[in-house]
Formats: C-alpha cells, structure tokens, sequence
C-alpha cells in the first residue's frame, strides 16, 4: 500500500546530514520510503494531511533502562554524597535476599511487574516519537516481557540481556561489596548469546540483537575481551557503561592501573560499533583532577558513541565535559533516554542547553546536532543507514510533531522548526508514529493501548513498593526518608 504524507516541514536527507524542505511531501510504499521531495504526482493509495505540520526520522535511542522506575522517582534533590550521584548505589543495590518474603509470593510478584514495566516503557517509547531503542543491559526475564510488548506495539528494539562478574551488594551493616567470578561471568554471558541467537531478527526483522557487558567494573578484561571477539564473530553492536561514575573510575584505577576508558581500548572494544554509555567522567575531565588523561583522544581516534542521556545525568548534578569537545574530537554523539522521562524532544533541549553552558560557548550544542544525535547519531551507532532518516530506500519509521495546535503558543512563531521544536516541544507534541510503515500512534493515541488505564496500574505498583521500601533497602530507609517531601504533606 502506497501512503502520502504532505508536510509543513519535511525532514529529508542530503546524504551526510539532514535538510529540511518547505511544504514537502514523504511517499512509503508498505514499510520502505520511496520518495522525499517538493511534490509527488504518482499513483497513491492513502494519503495523509500534515500541513503545518513537521514530518520526521521516528527518533533513535541508544540507551533505555526497561521499567517504570518507581526507585528513581527518589532521587531527585536527594542522595548519599559518598556514591558521588551514582543513583544505581542509592536506590539499586539491596540486601540479597528481602528479609521474612516467600520465594514463590516473590516470583509471582516480580513477573506481574515486569509486564507491568515492559508495557510501560515500549508505550512510553512510541509516544515519544522513538521507533527504535536499545535496552541497555537488562535482565534476560526483563528481556522476554520487552520482545512480548514490542511485538505487540510494533517498535525496533536492539535487545540482549547484560551479563557480569559481579554486581554491587550490600552486606548487612550497608557496606558495598563486590567481587568478580569468572564463572559467574561465563555463565551471564553464555545466557545472553542463547537469548541473540533466539530473537535475532525476530518480530518481522525488526528485533536485533546486540551485546552488552553491563559496565566495565562489573566484568573482567578476559570477560570483555571474549565479548569483543564474539560481537566481531556475528556482526553485532555492542553497548556497555564506561566513565559514568566517580566510583567507577577510581575502583578501576586501583584494580589495573587504567582508566575505564583504557581498560576498554586494553581489550580492542573501542570501535565505531561500541556504545558507550553516558563516557562523562573520563579522565580529561576536570572535575576528576587526573594528569595526563588521553580518553578523549583515544575515543575519538576511534570514532566510538557515546550514548548521552542528559536530564538522567543532570539531575545528579553531571553533565559532559563538554559536548563540543566530543564532537570535535570525532566522538559520534547519540542520545539516550535512560530512565525517565522517555521524551527525547526534552533530552535535546536538556543536552543542548548544558552543552552551551559547559563549553561557554553560544554558538555550541546547536538544535540541529541535538536532531541530528537523536536520529543519525543512534543509527551510526547501531551500524544503519535504514533508519533515522528519510531516503528513498529507507524504512518507513515516520513521525508527525503537530506544529500548528490551535490550543498551543509554545511553537508561535515558527521561523525554524526545528529550533522550534528543541526548544519549545514535548513528546505529547507528536500526533503520529509510523514504525516499519504500519501507524503505531494516531492522534496521540497509542493503538491497542489504554494509557489510561496503564497510569493507574503504574502508579498503583508504585505506591505498594514505596510503602514496602524499608524492606530491601540498604539502609532500611522509608521512601519519604530517601526523597523527603517537597513540602509538608496533609493526609
């Protein structure tokens, strides 16, 4: 079937980087773009009025953490000082087993809410205009709830379960601990390549796998190494989080004498096929005081991405060192949504503004970068030149942000949509997805999906495990200890 979409404002691509055409008009034919320009006078089956309207790349994001995130509701304005705002440690890490619970009772429950989260994030996802995503390190049972909401809504979805040596854990007086197993690393990781082998390509082509070393402290050098010669074995990207913590790159330093970063060029992982996530804290950054850091140079030579989830990172008070830098050095900048809020017309705006502010520079982080980072920067990341973009040729993975909304100022008046769009939208101003040329979102709608209805079951989950947070938390904290009201609260 043959669609027409006629635009305010098309997104087309010129071959390195986007253009942008007045009133121009996108043609798919069932799930492949067949033409983008001014006009189409050829035979059509289905035609669709976007005028005033922007037609776009559905967004790329290279770093999504499944879940409806009911632990980092509690950390904003909030935080042990001693984890250097590395919200894993504050709000992830538990007591191994939850004190006086029922095995079976937990099972029950943790698979009711993994539906739960799987749901919550691909209909979030497809809301926000994002057509394709990683999940970054999930695990393999999270893995199987996401494959089962991203057949049924429609997405791409880059999925393989993370795999370690060795997690944090509490011991009972709150100390952390970890310690690394091989064995137990062998084990993870022959668990997430029978998983790739299963779903690889699954859901019509639209599942793909790619490997994922959780982090670069969670495994050994050997570990990652074999990781690295098995993603060369298969072709797959690989992801992992690298330079994201103070911890991170001190325990690292003190365990073999090189940086994350280092630790990952030692292996051969740095390539353009790695994704590393959030790369803020390497060492030329300042705020770490380290002499002679060469990370910088050594990621750009090698033409890596860096998956940047700006408000996750902000919040903690961290943001990168700087955006313009990275880019210059040939750092392939892509973003990420992380966690919460999956909106990455937000994560532009976020990314944009630290980026000018952290390089002094007004002229840095333009809007376009931002567009381009959440579009062509995810599909050089994933190896692609099939989505992110409007081509002949590429997949039909549209989105329709309404511009002209009687009922809204924020965009008037419009001189550069896509300035207009960093700087002023949100995700709920996209009116339309198309995934793989099949309508995923209709009039904001979601379809097949009672957002509705899933806000209730969410915040109902969330409730219950807030008031049951002292059970496995470290430090047997309440939720209103970890994040105090903002004001005085009146039952």
């Amino acid at each position: 079937m043959r669609t027409v979409i006629r635009g305010g404002w098309v997104v087309g691509f010129g071959g390195n980087s986007h253009t942008l055409i007045k009133n121009g008009v996108v043609v798919h034919d069932n799930n492949r773009i067949v033409h983008v320009g001014k006009d189409y006078h050829g035979q059509f089956d289905v035609e669709i009025d976007a005028t005033g309207m922007l037609v776009a790349p559905g967004f790329v994001d290279v770093h999504v953490h499944a879940g409806t995130r009911a632990g980092h509701r509690l950390i904003s304005d909030g935080g042990r000082p001693e984890y250097f705002g590395t919200p894993i440690l504050d709000v992830g890490v538990r007591h191994a087993a939850p004190r006086q619970a029922n095995p079976l009772e937990i099972a029950a429950k943790i698979a009711e809410q993994m539906e739960i989260e799987a749901i919550f994030t691909v209909a979030e996802l497809l809301r926000n205009g994002i057509t394709t995503f990683v999940e970054f390190g999930a695990s393999q049972e999270m893995h199987d709830a996401i494959l089962s909401q991203v057949e049924r809504l429609g997405l791409r979805a880059y999925l393989g379960p993370g795999f370690y040596c060795g997690e944090w854990q509490a011991d009972i007086e709150g100390h952390l601990v970890r310690d690394l197993n091989q064995a137990t690393g062998e084990r993870t990781f022959r668990a997430a390549l029978e998983y790739i082998s299963r779903v690889d390509k699954s859901c019509d082509g639209r599942v793909r796998g790619i490997i994922v070393p959780r982090s670069v402290e969670a495994c050994t050098p050997e570990l990652l190494r074999r990781a690295r010669e098995k993603a060369d074995e298969l072709n797959l990207p690989m992801a992992i989080h690298a330079a994201y913590s103070v911890i991170e790159f001190h325990d690292l330093m003190h365990r073999y004498h090189m940086t994350p970063i280092e630790v990952l060029a030692s292996v051969g992982m740095l390539r353009p096929s790695v994704n590393i996530g959030h790369g803020n804290f390497i060492s030329d950054n300042p705020n770490l005081n380290y002499s002679g850091g060469r990370d910088l140079a050594l990621m750009g030579k090698a033409g890596v991405t860096v998956s940047h989830c700006a408000i996750n990172i902000v919040r903690r008070a961290r943001t990168l060192d700087t955006w313009e830098r990275y880019r210059n050095a040939g750092v392939n900048m892509a973003l990420g949504t992380d966690t919460y809020p999956r909106d990455m017309i937000m994560n532009m705006r976020t990314a944009s503004y630290l980026g000018k502010v952290t390089s002094r520079n007004l002229r840095a982080a333009t809007s376009g970068e931002m567009f381009e980072a959440a579009t062509l920067g995810g599909s050089r990341a994933l190896g692609r030149d099939d989505i992110g973009r409007l081509a002949p040729g590429a997949l039909a993975d549209i989105i329709i942000v309404d511009l002209a909304r009687r009922d809204v100022l924020r965009y008037t008046p419009i001189f550069d949509p896509i300035k207009a769009l960093v700087e002023c939208g949100v995700g709920d101003d996209i009116t339309m997805v198309i995934v793989d040329g099949v309508v995923r979102v209709k009039n904001g709608k979601v379809q097949g999906l009672d957002l509705g209805a899933l806000r209730d079951q969410v915040q109902q989950t969330a409730e219950a495990a807030w008031a049951n947070w002292s059970a496995t938390d470290t430090f047997e904290r309440k939720a209103n200890e970890l994040s105090p009201s903002s004001f005085p609260v009146i039952e």
